[in-house]
């Protein structure tokens, strides 16, 4: 069974791509959904999360996600030392989950698969990319952020530049009906090969 990844810069639409994988019956992991839950539900990802940051971290017993973000967007070190935490128990979790699997191929989708080098595990890898300036307003609405917080939060992913080069299939995000055409095309290029 193949692996595909699936990635893009933050407001690309990433998540609107695999639904549409998913409308297909292509099994779809999302890493950063799995993050999140790990690091409320993990004890052993709390411990070393409550070291790192202190107890802050966590209010009433739940991620605190807004003093964590705010945070490793402004320190590369501690974004650093938070990856090196998450990925490790994701990575196991999305092994486990790829096994249970019966389809032509998966996908993993995640924000930074070409950042922390997990692209090189994987069999193909799709690029979601759309303008900057419409992410920009797509994740300020969506998430009632200002535009120097989502731009803070760029500079810490790659750009698209260095994405395209690494990239097997790449989805112009723009208009939803065209970018339902891609993901036809790139279903059907994956299962010809």
């Amino acid at each position: 069974m193949k692996v595909i990844g699936l990635t893009g810069g933050i407001g690309s639409g990433k998540s609107t791509v695999a639904e549409y994988f998913r409308g297909l019956g292509i099994p779809v992991f999302n890493s950063d959904s799995a993050a999140k839950r790990l690091m409320n539900d993990s004890e052993q990802l709390r411990k070393e999360i409550r070291k790192l940051f202190g107890d802050e971290a966590y209010q009433k017993g739940i991620l605190n996600r807004e003093f964590l973000a705010e945070r490793v967007f402004n320190d590369a070190a501690l974004l650093e030392g938070l990856n090196a935490i998450v990925h490790p128990a994701v990575r196991r979790e999305f092994q486990e989950w790829v096994e249970k699997q019966d389809a032509p191929y998966v996908i993993q989708e995640a924000a930074i698969l070409f950042e922390g080098g997990a692209y090189k595990l994987l069999d193909e890898m799709i690029l979601v990319w759309a303008p900057k300036e419409l992410r920009i307003k797509r994740v300020m609405k969506r998430d009632s952020k200002t535009r120097e917080q989502v731009l803070a939060r760029m500079d810490n992913q790659w750009g698209d530049t260095e994405k395209t080069a690494l990239s097997d299939h790449i989805i112009e995000n723009i208009h939803l009906e065209e970018t339902q055409k891609q993901v036809l095309a790139i279903h059907a290029s994956i299962l010809n090969k």
